[in-house]
């Protein structure tokens, strides 16, 4: 069996190694304790650093920093979702309004520390296969008018002379996203954070003793801290908020090895872009500066928290299908990396912000495309917790809460199914 982040993700193989982590060894003592170190908690932790320069923050996180969710996803900063159900015009502004904020905020911390990430401005595509996805596509369109938000249609012909594949009937492009490496990216904000917060990697949380003065009890140790932010997103209800609002799905990817130049030329195209499709669990695919090929798809329930090592091979074999059928020349290209990473799910599409208890505060539940809502939920988290306001504040305030989810037993009776039926419905689009 498998953890759910297993150690084969190609993003954070890519990186140097790092120096060896910091661990919580002992007691620790804070102002504030902020609880996981991928986007939403680095971006938390800055934000409560400048709020607070005079106080101890302490960021913990599990694992080694860019190695969890936020660096094992496709790596797209998504301004405007398209798989929301349900979502009227005015809320789906707001939403917009707060991711944007997120990527500004992104787009700002790369350029002022330098962080190596391989950020593009290219834009996001969305392509279509099948006649789902064609469907579903001309309602994402239809959205985009009703919010006045530009995109330029895509004929078969444009995206086969963007992709190099003739896969795809029609699709659209999207300014406004930004393409990142993820881990690159993780890594690059946890470098730069000021000085008054103090990172510790590989020190897992166990449980949360409520009281005047929180203690967080870890392997090695404890932290007191009368304040704590909560950015642990899928792993949330393991020390014991919002059990009954969402639920883990995990989700595949590959990388190729590096494309020779004769490969490169062979497939044609423009040398960087992201594609994401049109029906859920489709196949996101990217072509990337250091020339690989992402291919990602595939979603599991795995409630436990662990994955057979059959299921990863079971997603290369998709991964080498859905390569092959979109790009024939690179047929005999080898998949180097293949992962699996968690993410959080709601049964209504919406995140959750705001107190979890006396002194607690968290966001978390990004239904897949949380890089730059959680960036944004980040930063308002620290602003809320400290009283601090603003329009976008009142924005994510504004936004619905997670609908109640039924007990274990009835939700996989209900996600299993459906989960097969999006399958199904997707299978021109894999």
């Amino acid at each position: 069996m498998l953890p759910a982040d297993d150690p084969h993700c190609g993003w954070y193989a890519g990186l140097p190694e790092p120096p060896p982590a910091r661990r919580i060894r002992g007691r620790e003592r804070a102002d504030w304790a902020v609880l996981g170190a991928g986007i939403t908690g680095l971006a938390a932790a800055r934000r409560l650093a400048e709020h607070l320069p005079d106080a101890r923050i302490l960021l913990v996180e599990a694992q080694r920093v860019g190695f969890g969710a936020s660096g094992r996803n496709s790596g797209f900063l998504t301004e405007i979702g398209h798989y929301e159900k349900g979502v009227g015009p005015d809320e789906r502004r707001r939403r917009v309004h707060v991711a944007r904020a997120g990527i500004g905020a992104l787009r700002e911390w790369v350029r002022t520390h330098d962080i190596a990430c391989a950020w593009s401005e290219e834009g996001r595509l969305h392509g279509a296969a099948g006649d789902a996805g064609l469907r579903a596509l001309e309602r994402f369109l239809r959205q985009l008018d009703d919010l006045g938000e530009p995109y330029e249609e895509l004929d078969a012909g444009k995206l086969e002379a963007i992709t190099g594949t003739s896969h795809y009937r029609a699709g659209a492009r999207l300014p406004g996203s930004a393409l990142v490496q993820p881990a690159a990216l993780v890594r690059g904000l946890a470098g730069a954070l000021p000085p008054n917060v103090v990172l510790f990697e590989q020190s897992p949380v166990h449980a949360i003793r409520p009281g005047g003065t929180l203690r967080l009890e870890c392997e090695e140790g404890s932290i007191e801290a009368p304040h704590l932010l909560l950015a642990t997103n899928a792993f949330t209800p393991a020390l014991g908020f919002l059990r009954r609002r969402m639920f883990p799905l995990f989700v595949f990817a590959s990388l190729t090895r590096v494309l020779t130049g004769p490969e490169q030329s062979a497939l044609g195209g423009d040398r960087e872009w992201g594609l994401v499709p049109e029906v859920r669990v489709g196949t996101t695919v990217r072509r990337t500066p250091d020339q690989r090929i992402l291919i990602r798809n595939g979603a599991c329930y795995a409630p436990g928290g662990r994955l057979p090592r059959r299921r990863i091979e079971k997603a290369r074999a998709a991964h080498r299908r859905s390569l092959r059928i979109r790009f024939p020349d690179l047929a005999h290209v080898d998949l180097e990396y293949t992962w699996a990473g968690v993410v959080a799910i709601s049964l209504n599409d919406t995140s959750f912000f705001g107190r979890l208890a006396p002194n607690v505060f968290g966001a978390a539940v990004y239904n897949g495309v949380g890089m730059a809502m959680g960036a944004a939920s980040g930063m308002l988290l620290a602003d809320e917790a400290i009283g601090a306001e603003s329009d976008l504040l009142r924005d994510v305030r504004s936004l619905p809460r997670p609908a109640w989810l039924p007990p274990p037993p009835l939700l996989a009776l209900g996600v299993r199914p459906a989960l097969a039926w999006m399958h199904r419905r997707a299978r021109a689009e894999l």
